[in-house]
């Protein structure tokens, strides 16, 4: 269930029904050669409104490094703004400091969509929506980090950020703020069912596609409720969640 090239592994091996070559069409417009996808090109995607999409779904990223220690690979909050994505944490952080000296790093992005069960073993493969960016990590000055902070919250949930209390002075300062340009990123998705060698379609057993999503919760609340009852966003949230039980 891997591929040889290190572009996007979440690939399966299903070369039957899908080309593993690289497909001209599929790979123009990359901008960089390490961001062009070789293993089943044609699922590659290097428009920023599909970009985007991915990016804004998410939470969490995966931001990978190496240093004298090793490569690590660590999971953090994100957020979009505009054509950069946003990382922060403690000053102390060891990511945060290597990758605020200009350090090369590869972030990743992934949505499973669903498993996708093949007649065959070799062709089981997976539904994704998967964003990889590299390049370095640029410092949000001290003027724009609660500006950004608010961007956060709102990603979070949308209107919270005239709620909540704002980072103080002194939080801000131990609050180390980065953002990465989108310039050199590539979206890779797999959205269909199952694609099976044509001496299989006869095999008695069961084929087709287990979609899976991230799905709200009921709100547990902390406390009594605030004047004037649950805010919108937690009614929205709440909706959802009845929504997705149904």
């Amino acid at each position: 269930m891997s591929e040889s090239d290190n572009h996007h592994s979440n690939d399966s091996n299903e070369n039957s029904n899908e080309t593993a070559s690289a497909d001209s069409t599929a790979t123009e417009g990359a901008p960089s050669a390490r961001t062009r996808v070789r293993r089943i090109a044609q699922r590659a995607s290097y428009d920023h409104a599909t970009l985007h999409a991915i990016l804004d779904a998410a939470y969490v990223c995966h931001v990978a490094f190496a240093d004298d220690h090793g490569v690590h690979c660590i999971p953090t909050a994100c957020w979009r703004e505009g054509d950069h994505l946003y990382i922060h944490g403690s000053n102390g952080s060891r990511m945060l400091k290597l990758a605020a000296e200009g350090a090369q790093i590869c972030v990743t992005v992934t949505h499973l969509d669903g498993l996708v069960l093949a007649r065959s073993a070799f062709n089981h493969s997976m539904n994704y929506r998967s964003a990889m960016i590299y390049g370095a990590f640029e410092v949000v000055g001290e003027a724009h980090k609660a500006a950004a902070l608010d961007a956060f919250m709102e990603h979070i949930a949308p209107g919270r950020v005239h709620e909540a209390r704002g980072g103080n002075r002194n939080e801000l300062a131990a609050t180390t703020m980065l953002r990465l340009a989108l310039d050199e990123a590539v979206a890779k998705v797999r959205a269909h069912g199952v694609s099976d060698d044509e001496e299989d379609l006869d095999r008695p057993v069961w084929a087709g596609v287990l979609p899976m999503a991230l799905r709200p919760l009921a709100p547990e609340r902390d406390g009594d409720l605030p004047p004037g009852g649950e805010p919108a966003y937690v009614r929205d949230w709440a909706s959802r969640a009845t929504g997705a039980q149904r």
